[in-house]
């Protein structure tokens, strides 16, 4: 169903998953030396969550080998998520591009949906932070929401990204928060790897797109 991705682990990734009642989603243990206290205080600042009971909430890092201003010129395209979201085959924006917006996002076959309904709830391009919330489409993501924010790194002495993407969502009926969990991670999964991608043919080809276009 959803192709190559999985959960497992790969260089370059990190995942940290909870669920609700308000407990801290995130595992400190996992930013034990300098990088990851660094991490830490990015997922503090901008990630912070508080899931109900019948939600279950998590984060994914990714770094990137492509400076911050190229990776965040594709993220903050709330208007063209396909640029690198390999789902999502059409986006369509309903009225002018600003916080509130709602797109319509036509997601390709091969996943349990058609349509997403979306709403653009944070663009900060000095913080360099997109927030969406799901408000439709035909599909058992209720009370979705994520953050993504970008953050600049020196990666093997080069100038590098670190991408963090966190969300929470309801546990459908029939479903476990593991499950759910599960299944998140592994679209969002796909869709840092793909922006990993995207990022890092642009860099060797410095094709970085002015972040004025819309």
């Amino acid at each position: 169903m959803i192709g190559d991705c999985r959960r497992t682990a790969r260089s370059g990734d990190l995942a940290a998953g909870g669920g609700g009642g308000g407990e801290n989603w995130w595992s400190g243990d996992m930013f034990a030396d300098g990088n990851r206290q660094v991490e830490s205080e990015y997922v503090r600042r901008h990630h912070r969550r508080d899931p109900k009971e019948n939600q279950c909430s998590s984060f994914l890092v990714k770094h990137i080998k492509a400076p911050a201003h190229l990776v965040w010129s594709l993220v903050r395209r709330f208007d063209q998520p396909q640029k690198y979201k390999p789902f999502i085959s059409r986006c369509v924006v309903q009225g002018n591009m600003e916080i509130g917006s709602v797109r319509e996002v036509n997601v390709k076959s091969g996943l349990p949906a058609t349509t997403s309904m979306e709403r653009l709830e944070l663009l900060d391009d000095n913080e360099h932070v997109l927030s969406i919330k799901i408000v439709g489409g035909d599909h058992r993501l209720k009370n979705y929401s994520s953050i993504i924010s970008v953050h600049a790194k020196i990666i093997d002495g080069r100038p590098g990204t670190l991408v963090i993407e966190s969300f929470v969502v309801d546990v459908p009926e029939g479903n476990t928060k593991d499950e759910t969990c599960f299944f998140v991670e592994a679209l969002i999964r796909c869709n840092l790897k793909s922006l990993a991608d995207v990022s890092e043919r642009m860099a060797v080809q410095d094709q970085t797109e002015p972040i004025d276009q819309c």
